[in-house]
């Protein structure tokens, strides 16, 4: 017997960091064959489910920046009506925490926590692969949010291999600029023949070990965030996350976690974080509805 569907939700759309990143090729198609690590952050956005009456779906605040029919919150929720046929309808809240542009993936988190907040709040059971399916219509990096997991990806990073990382605390800085993704893989100088390795020799080799291909064109197109890197130097390792903005700096502990983050945000926008190798969503949704 189903149980009964909840009339409301409140569910976190945690940040994730790419610990490695590497660009093996690109095809013809314009896309680019990645390898990475992906490891979710114990911060993120939130998002409030309430059920409507009727079928429409409501989405507040109206991000200034992203057409309403553009958001990706706004898209999961019409691709789950249209792949479904579902009638019902939904008020979402979004309370947005993580700087927009920073690498952190907080669209593709948004909109994988909309997937599974309305396939529990709809009574829906569509199982994470299919909701991973539907996920990667909307990007890439969806359905390792959908799936919950850290995990080794590769292709455009759709292809989801689950991975126990370690979980150090982070200072994530945000240099206060938006890095234009188009701009860094349209970029001469980038790296695009990174050798593909094995997951295994991967995490072998570590985290001393791991880099990230896109950091040497965004530091060379973006000074504000070399600024960063430069400020880091000699106080923590660290890593640009995705295509950027965000610099990640790793910790051994979270009191040094604190000391950095206060000295860091006495310039730039910065947190701390620590790293997860499964998704707070996951813990806060009821496994029977996560079930495949």
């Amino acid at each position: 017997m189903n149980s009964p569907t909840p009339d409301r939700l409140v569910l976190p759309a945690p940040g994730k960091l790419n610990r490695l990143l590497h660009i093996t090729g690109r095809r013809l198609d314009g896309y680019h064959e990645l390898q990475t690590l992906f490891q979710f952050l114990d911060v993120g956005d939130h998002l409030t489910f309430e059920r409507r009456d009727d079928s429409e779906v409501g989405l507040t605040p109206y991000l200034d920046d992203i057409p309403l029919e553009d958001n990706l919150v706004m898209k999961a929720a019409r691709q789950l009506q249209a792949a479904t046929g579902c009638t019902q309808g939904v008020n979402i809240h979004l309370d947005k925490r993580l700087p927009q542009g920073g690498g952190l993936g907080g669209g593709s988190s948004d909109a994988a926590t909309t997937l599974l907040g309305l396939d529990a709040l709809w009574g829906l059971g569509l199982g994470l692969e299919r909701l991973a399916a539907l996920g990667l219509t909307l990007g890439a990096d969806v359905p390792v949010f959908v799936k919950g997991h850290a995990a080794w990806a590769e292709g455009i990073g759709e292809r989801l291999t689950p991975v126990e990382l370690d979980t150090p605390w982070f200072v994530v800085i945000h240099p206060g600029i938006a890095v234009s993704t188009p701009a860094v893989f349209g970029a001469a100088q980038l790296t695009r023949n990174t050798p593909p390795i094995t997951m295994a020799r991967a995490l072998q080799g570590g985290a001393t070990s791991w880099r990230n291909d896109c950091e040497s064109t965004v530091r060379h197109l973006y000074p504000e965030v070399e600024s960063v890197f430069d400020w880091l130097s000699g106080r923590a390792p660290s890593m640009l996350t995705g295509t950027g903005a965000c610099v990640v700096a790793s910790l051994e502990s979270e009191a040094q976690a604190d000391g950095l983050q206060a000295e860091a945000s006495r310039h730039w926008l910065a947190f701390k974080a620590r790293g997860l190798n499964r998704s707070p969503l996951h813990d806060v949704l009821a496994h029977d509805v996560l079930a495949s």
